[in-house]
């Protein structure tokens, strides 16, 4: 067994993400500590068992065999009767990250296993039931309950997960069960981690930053478990773009997306500040209110549904707002507004922290809060503030505030992905996180990011389930499509193998806005030299507007026959080397908003700031007016709308955007055109077209 482990070491390519040649001296000693440390504890029969794992291992191309080795039942485990097959594997080798060294193996991981739920498989059907205009049932909502047992595991699945964890000789007082009875807990150290799941871990290092964090590349479970585990963390999630200004040791993907330079979307800034007010006439120099509600036609807004509807915006700590720069935008363009702030709900140790003032801290929010609360005066908006100073937050963290089911245990989200809370870090928020502390908004607008391919199909789809259930209560989620075109945050594109690399030639999604039961929200321009009453093209000042074709999502019902025209009719010109070409996959954005020019007030001055971002809170605050028709009418609030949008008899509510693209990867990338397409969708609103029609519905 020696000999074959030491020929696999040898045949292992040392590429460059994982073992680089002047770090072999000290990988070498610490996988020769592995060895030596089982070889005396295990007997022979589990030595020859666990040199049957090297064939398998060769054939799922795995870049080392240790895993098994160090994994080998010792002489008191029981001997576990199914074979272990991979379960997930790192969405993509980080760049710029390099092995530094073994974490201690008394290191206690929280170890959280994703019960496989129910009726997922379902799921599209049930939400176009309450969405599609055709459906008797549209507007019929679900409560919140309903919600929870339609979707909550097999007790089978419990049962066999915790039998695993009992015979792999974990005590009873050990393993606990989350309330929803969704998650199975297990606090073990990383030894018996690394035995459990015949993996291993490193703590990467980033070769500029110096920042570290803990991963392994794949994970295993026994064959006759699998089927009952949605995912496990923290495992192989990879926070592949270090935080700027990072203070914590170990970061995270989806966490913290509120740094500078975290989130794939976000505002960007012009070269010079604009401080004088433009007229209609400057539209294409200078995007204001009253630009916004000539391009879309936007009626005078009086709402009669105060008390009932709502409107949230997630930000994440520590992006924040000032006061002193809503109030400058508002006595300009709401005066009114000057004084009234959002109805701010604290998520996991939140603050608005005001010590760090720039565009990078506050460009997003006050972006956000400056128009979403402008256009819907007097409507209250809820600002949902996530995370703490120390750990950030990501994704996870806001859907459990709306969504106390989504929950795992205290602290219980993703620790590659999400903030941990209580968080042991100094000065770190130390109270239980934040599960269901507020209903879910009518309306929920995110402006943040990351790119698909730095998360795994299991998580992914695990969080893009919970969107759809959101949606299922009544909730419109919006997600800003991504700034960089058909390109990754920074421009990243992909290789033949789906990874980010340098230099890549392959298109690279956004995620969230790859998930089917979102709304996608691309950005236009008026072009220069044109007035608001032209048409506007695609976005390309400063930003692209995002959009193309998920590797992992499938294409849902809805935009079947949308995305099958734009595909033939229009044939991009490359190749399933560039794109998931299949015409099987989601595609997006589903819609489109101006993302170009927008005055805002920032840091005590007036500047113009570009971006999806600015395009998803102006389409919130679209739905949030036909929200408050709706309810005024006795009727539920719209919900999740790409069925709707989609659907003939919405045709005539959208402006067709047919000029520009959405350049990347050293391509011009996806071209608008007439009908849908993966620039801007179905188009830009038209409101005072939306508001009758969704009227119109049950």
């Amino acid at each position: 067994m020696l000999r074959f482990l030491i020929l696999e070491l040898m045949e292992k390519p040392l590429s460059s993400n994982r073992v680089k040649a002047n770090e072999l001296p000290a990988y070498l000693m610490v996988v020769a500590r592995g060895i030596r440390d089982r070889l005396l504890g295990a007997n022979l029969v589990s030595l020859l068992l666990a040199t049957m794992h090297l064939p398998v291992a060769l054939a799922l191309g795995l870049a080392t065999f240790i895993p098994y080795c160090t994994s080998a039942p010792s002489s008191t485990t029981p001997i576990q009767s199914s074979p272990h097959v991979i379960h997930e594997k790192r969405a993509a080798d980080p760049l710029d990250w390099l092995i530094s060294h073994k974490p201690s193996a008394d290191k206690v991981l929280p170890l959280r296993i994703g019960l496989t739920q129910q009726n997922v498989d379902r799921l599209s059907d049930m939400l176009m039931a309450v969405s599609h205009p055709d459906s008797p049932n549209y507007g019929k909502h679900w409560t919140p309950q309903q919600v929870v047992d339609m979707f909550a595991p097999k007790k089978e699945s419990a049962d066999k997960v915790v039998g695993w964890l009992r015979d792999f000789g974990f005590e009873k007082e050990r393993i606990r069960m989350s309330a929803n009875k969704g998650w199975v807990e297990i606090r073990a150290s990383l030894e018996e981690v690394e035995e459990l799941l015949r993996t291993e871990y490193f703590v990467y290092k980033h070769v500029e930053t110096g920042e570290e964090q803990i991963s392994c590349e794949t994970y295993s479970v026994p064959a006759d478990v699998r089927e009952h585990i949605d995912l496990i963390k923290p495992t192989v999630h990879f926070n592949h773009r270090p935080s700027p200004k990072s203070t914590t040791k170990f970061k995270r993907s989806g966490v913290n997306l509120g740094k500078p330079g975290v989130s794939a979307v976000g505002p960007k800034k012009s070269a010079g500040a604009q401080p004088v007010p433009p007229t209609l006439a400057d539209c294409d120099k200078m995007i204001t209110l009253d630009c916004l509600k000539a391009l879309y036609d936007v009626p005078d807004f009086n709402p009669v549904s105060l008390d009932t509807n709502s409107y949230g915006i997630v930000e994440f700590t520590p992006q924040a707002f000032l006061a002193g720069d809503l109030d400058l935008f508002f006595s300009n363009f709401s005066p009114s507004l000057v004084g009234v702030r959002p109805k701010t709900v604290l998520i996991d140790g939140a603050v608005v922290q005001t010590t760090n003032q720039s565009f990078d801290f506050n460009g997003e929010s006050d972006l956000d809060l400056e128009y979403g609360m402008a256009l819907v005066n007097p409507q209250t908006v809820t600002l949902l503030q996530t995370g703490d100073l120390v750990e950030g937050a990501g994704f996870d963290n806001w859907l459990d505030a709306v969504d106390g089911s989504f929950c795992t245990f205290e602290g219980g989200d993703d620790p590659t992905q999400d903030g941990i809370y209580p968080d042991p870090l100094p000065g770190g928020f130390k109270g239980a996180e934040s599960c269901g502390i507020i209903a879910p908004p009518f309306v929920v607008s995110t402006s943040y990011g990351q790119d698909e391919s730095t998360i795994t199909a299991f998580s992914a789809m695990r969080q893009c389930t919970e969107y759809g259930k959101l949606g299922l209560m009544g909730t419109t989620i919006l997600y800003s499509s991504g700034d960089n075109g058909v390109a990754g945050n920074g421009g990243v594109c992909l290789n033949s193998q789906g990874q980010p690399v340098n230099n890549g030639t392959m298109f690279n999604p956004d995620f969230p806005a790859t998930c089917p039961f979102v709304t996608a929200a691309g950005a236009t321009q008026v072009n220069p030299g044109s007035t608001v009453f032209d048409p506007e093209g695609a976005c390309e000042q400063v930003i692209f507007s995002g959009g193309g074709f998920s590797n992992i999502f499938a294409i849902p019902d809805y935009q079947q026959t949308a995305v099958s025209s734009f595909l033939t009719n229009h044939p991009p010109p490359y190749t399933s080397a560039q794109f998931n070409n299949s015409g099987t996959s989601r595609a997006f954005p589903d819609l489109a908003a101006n993302g170009a020019n927008y005055v805002i007030g920032i840091d005590g001055e007036f500047e113009l700031v570009f971006g999806t971002s600015c395009s998803s809170p102006v389409v919130g605050s679209f739905i949030t007016m036909v929200n408050d028709a709706r309810l005024a009418a006795g009727k539920s609030p719209v919900g999740f709308i790409n069925p709707a949008i989609y659907s003939d008899q919405f045709n005539d509510a959208f402006n067709d955007i047919t000029m520009g693209t959405n350049q990347g990867c050293n391509t011009v990338g996806f071209t608008a055109t007439e009908g849908w397409d993966p620039v801007t969708g179905v188009g830009t609103p038209n409101v005072s077209k939306l508001i009758p029609l969704f009227l119109s519905l049950p």
